[in-house]
């Protein structure tokens, strides 16, 4: 065995998974063939009255199954094979005569998860690393080494369900409240807490065994939990209302989550047997779809991003560490950026704006963020207390003396940013960073005076920050490469996925996200229907449509960035006059509750009828959805294929990932660059030249798309 040693403490052996030379424990074959070995070895070990399973890694348990591995197989058969091979694994481990109690620290996820589940008796730490659940849905996979199948069994049917479905990860803590771990301790703790475990459990036998007490807080109690989990009937509903909400909330597009409810029900109705055949032959389905193949290349594509410093190949430069932060405006870009600063990268941070009043609102808006993670048991009270005390602001520059980087946040204006960061070369030490949150104008001109222009970025967030995940790096040709080294992994830190984009105008996101939001604009005043436009586009596969979008970003917000895209690209960003009008009328969208859309109270409710008269046009309906799918969808098309030719990303990948987490594009596409290879160039030339026929020369085809089309040349290999 090269991945597990086994020791010996009394009548208890420990077997320590570390795998050689990777940073983290996974399950592949070489693994399982360790876990086989053991176990056989000790299955007739007369001296052996129970077994421990702990990691030697640092902060992992198991993450879950080989990635890699997996994409080596090709057809459903090995899919499928590969699902019930795992599942005849663990059953084994489940079968095992002797006490298996599994001691867990770090990340136990996927398979590792299921692992955990086979054994008797499951203790985890109580340490912020601790995550156990199944995401494997996010791959567009179910749990198929029998997790579809344990986990109701233990928990109950409704809040397995809640893990498996939206493929969830829970903390220690919350593993514990749900009943998916027997004990909660320290790390400190863990070996020996196991070890008395293994003790306690090998005095039991046979029926004893199984019917050890139950977790203290048990995940269901009372009359309704009876009836939902216990009963027939009240599974019925149970089904019915997680297949509903599901493709509310999916709109069909993802086959995991029906498929795991499946999985699930066959189990728990059909009896084990047809539980585990169904999960593995739905598994081999699953795996075998584009869907799943799609969501794993953005799971690699985002893990490549992690280890990747953002310089050109052959530069290196250390990251320097930032511990003290300051963020100049507090407004509600500001306000999210120092409250997810420090409750992620638990850094000092000082807010800087004009008035105290204004201050004090973005410290609150901070401390907000904050009190969210506390209200969802993310961190404790004494770490709410504790976090809660790096934060203070005021309204003299001088007190980033001490900064290490400082992140503007001040209104999108030229004049007003170049006031700002000479204000703040004056005050702070020849190392300090300066970083811009401007969204759309280019680094260069904001840094055209900068007294350090080598420390001048952009760093740009989107809102809201502490929702958003995605963090834009955009370096000028005078950052030095330890500057963007540091600004990457401190937007890590800040628990973001980091792109580094060249300085052009709306660098990548807000680049191939303009088009596609004036296209709306255009439509709205030709007359389509408002909620038209934004079905059309969610059942598409975005999160929300266009113009719900324009009224969350808000339409000063957007006007302003507008404006910047048609002075740098002429008439083929030329903004629809509408967003003019609607200004006019006072009407910026949620922030006023004023916008597209009505908000009583706040909420989102029905269309605002009355922008039609101030637009002067009446809602045509029926629209023609194809056409208007075509216009919003190959608007932003064209403009990805112009920009990733332009060099504005790195590379397909980062333009992919950019796009999905910056502004929803549907992960089940790929992205944009994968969709035009996925079309074909020349499909999309093709449609782009009739919907420039039909509505303007907007949609002339970016020559390098003809290109493209011509040479039958994809952006990915």
């Amino acid at each position: 065995m090269t991945a597990l040693t086994i020791s010996r403490h009394g009548g208890t052996a420990v077997l320590t998974l570390d795998l050689p030379g990777e940073p983290v424990n996974k399950l592949n074959a070489a693994v399982k063939a360790d876990f086989e070995t053991a176990l056989a070895e000790l299955r007739g070990d007369a001296m052996v009255r129970a077994l421990v399973i702990i990691s030697g890694k640092p902060d992992t348990f198991i993450a879950g199954a080989d990635i890699e591995e997996f994409t080596r197989l090709s057809t459903q058969e090995e899919f499928t094979r590969l699902s019930r091979e795992g599942q005849e694994m663990l059953q084994r481990l489940d079968d095992f005569p002797k006490p298996v109690v599994c001691a867990i620290h770090g990340a136990c996820l996927g398979g590792g998860f299921e692992l955990a589940l086979a054994c008797d008796w499951r203790i985890a730490t109580d340490h912020p690393k601790t995550q156990l659940g199944l995401p494997e849905v996010q791959l567009g996979l179910l749990p198929g080494a029998g997790g579809c199948q344990r986990l109701p069994l233990l928990i109950g049917l409704s809040a397995a369900l809640g893990i498996i479905m939206p493929g969830k990860t829970e903390s220690g803590s919350k593993a514990f409240r749900l009943g998916m771990v027997d004990e909660l301790v320290p790390k400190s703790i863990l070996l020996d807490t196991a070890l008395k475990a293994a003790d306690r459990l090998a005095g039991l036998v046979g029926a004893e065994l199984q019917l050890r007490p139950l977790p203290a807080r048990p995940p269901k109690t009372g009359l309704m939990g009876a009836i939902f989990d216990r009963t027939r009937p009240g599974r019925r509903f149970v089904y019915w209302k997680a297949r509903k909400d599901t493709l509310a909330k999916t709109g069909g597009h993802y086959p995991a989550p029906l498929a795991a409810l499946e999985a699930v029900r066959a189990g728990l109705e059909q009896g084990g047997p047809a539980g585990y055949a169904v999960e593995h032959r739905l598994f081999g389905e699953l795996a075998a779809t584009d869907v799943s193949r799609k969501l794993i290349g953005i799971f690699f594509a985002t893990t490549a991003l992690k280890k990747d410093d953002g310089l050109p190949p052959g530069v290196t430069a250390k990251p320097r560490a930032i511990e003290r932060l300051g963020v100049i405006g507090s407004g509600f870009m500001g306000a999210g950026i120092a409250g997810t600063a420090v409750s992620s990268a638990g850094v000092d941070v000082r807010l800087k704006d004009t008035e105290l009043s204004r201050i004090g609102k973005g410290l609150k808006a901070a401390t907000d963020i904050l009190s969210g993670r506390l209200k969802r048991r993310r961190i404790t009270r004494f770490e709410f207390e504790r976090l809660a005390a790096l934060l203070s602001g005021g309204t003299d520059s001088a007190s980033f003396a001490r900064a290490d980087l400082v992140i503007e946040a001040v209104f999108e204006d030229l004049e007003v940013k170049r006031a700002v960061l000479a204000e703040t070369e004056a005050v702070t030490r020849p190392e300090t960073i300066f970083a811009t949150n401007t969204s759309t104008i280019p680094i260069a001109e904001i840094a055209a005076q900068a007294s350090r222009p080598d420390r001048v970025l952009g760093m740009h967030f989107f809102s809201p920050v502490d929702r958003m995940p995605l963090l834009e790096i955009i370096p000028t040709g005078k950052t030095s490469p330890e500057t963007i080294a540091t600004a990457v992994h401190f937007g890590r830190r800040m628990g973001k996925t980091v792109i580094v984009v060249r300085d052009h105008p709306g660098f990548w996101v807000n680049r191939i996200l303009m088009p596609y939001l004036n296209e709306a604009g255009y439509a709205l005043a030709e007359g389509v229907p408002m909620e038209v436009l934004d079905r059309v586009m969610t059942r598409f596969g975005f999160p929300v449509g266009p113009v719900t979008l324009l009224d969350e970003v808000g339409l000063d917000v957007g006007a302003k960035a507008a404006g910047v895209m048609h002075a740098a690209f002429g008439d083929r960003l030329k903004p629809s006059p509408l967003i003019g009008r609607m200004l006019e009328d006072k009407r910026f969208g949620r922030k006023n509750g004023r916008g597209f859309y009505l908000y009583p109270k706040g909420k989102k409710a029905g269309p605002d009828e009355t922008v039609y008269d101030l637009l002067g046009v009446r809602p045509l309906a029926p629209a023609d959805t194809t056409i208007i799918e075509q216009r919003l969808v190959y608007s932003m098309l064209n403009e990805a294929a112009m920009a990733a030719d332009e060099g504005v990303v790195r590379s397909p990948r980062d333009g992919d990932v950019g796009a999905i987490f910056g502004i929803g594009y549907p992960p089940f596409r790929g992205g944009p660059l994968r969709y035009i290879d996925d079309l074909g160039a020349a499909k999309v030339v093709e449609v782009l030249r009739d919907l420039e026929r039909r509505h303007g020369s907007r949609f002339t085809p970016a020559p390098s798309l003809v290109g493209r089309a011509e040479q039958t040349v994809r952006f990915y290999p």
